[in-house]
């Protein structure tokens, strides 16, 4: 594999609801290497949006480690959870979560106003992003004034602002028709082929064909680990069809 991004050992996550006790992740041990680009698939309670969670330190952990970048996130305070979450996660949700009142340029400057390194400098950054994933011609309008394909662009472009280790994407599709969706996705296989690290959940088959890797979670365990064993090309449908039937929820 190589250099590690993520290091998970032995993760757990309980839940208390009344006198019973949910195991949401049940011993979770996962390796994301530099520059993959893995899916997360899993039927609703399986533990991946749990997992999801964890990763983008948006939840703590009942017991395990998690190491992202070489440094032990289950050991830090509040403040350093925030920072890392806000200068080495770049997150990409199915809702754009943009500021409406906000131009493209402005949404993604954001994560940058609470970076004390990215203060200088951070207008040509945006507009740097933003060309990269085609909307040089749209920096300058809000989000209601673009399709839902270019607020995702827009909320990639954010997402990307601090040069994350980790790009985590839920489910990037889910409000997109099939076409768009498809430009989506081959915005995400240019960006894994330019060195980024994504991880994806994501319930569609067709849309975790894009990774190298798919990780299959089942009560709150990986249930497989499955290498495509290509760089390139997309692999079969039969590595991802019986992961779960269309439709079903987080």
């Amino acid at each position: 594999m190589k250099m590690a991004v993520i290091r998970l050992r032995g993760i757990t996550k309980v839940y208390r609801v009344g006198m019973e006790q949910i195991h949401a992740l049940d011993g979770v041990d996962l390796d994301v290497g530099q520059n993959e680009y893995v899916a997360v698939m899993g039927t609703s309670g399986s533990g991946k949006s749990t997992l999801m969670n964890i990763l983008g330190c948006l939840d703590r952990p009942t017991s395990g480690v998690y190491e992202l970048d070489g440094r032990v996130t289950t050991r830090m305070g509040g403040g350093q959870l925030a920072r890392v979450r806000n200068e080495r996660i770049g997150f990409v949700f199915q809702s754009f979560e943009l500021m409406p009142r906000l131009t493209a340029l402005r949404n993604v400057e954001l994560p940058l106003i609470y970076s004390p390194s990215g203060w200088w400098g951070r207008a040509k950054r945006a507009r740097e992003v933003l060309t990269t994933v085609g909307l040089a011609d749209r920096m300058h309008h809000k989000p209601n004034q673009l399709s839902g394909g270019q607020r995702q662009r827009v909320a990639i472009a954010r997402a990307l602002i601090n040069r994350p280790a980790i790009l985590l994407a839920d489910e990037p599709t889910g409000n997109l028709d099939s076409r768009t969706s498809e430009e989506i996705l081959a915005l995400f296989d240019e960006l894994y082929r330019i060195g980024q690290t994504i991880i994806m959940v994501t319930h569609e088959p067709d849309v975790a064909r894009h990774a190298r890797r798919v990780v299959r979670m089942k009560d709150g365990k990986v249930l497989s680990d499955l290498s495509t064993g290509q760089d390139t090309a997309r692999y079969s449908a039969a590595s991802v069809a019986h992961a779960e039937p269309a439709g079903v929820g987080a």
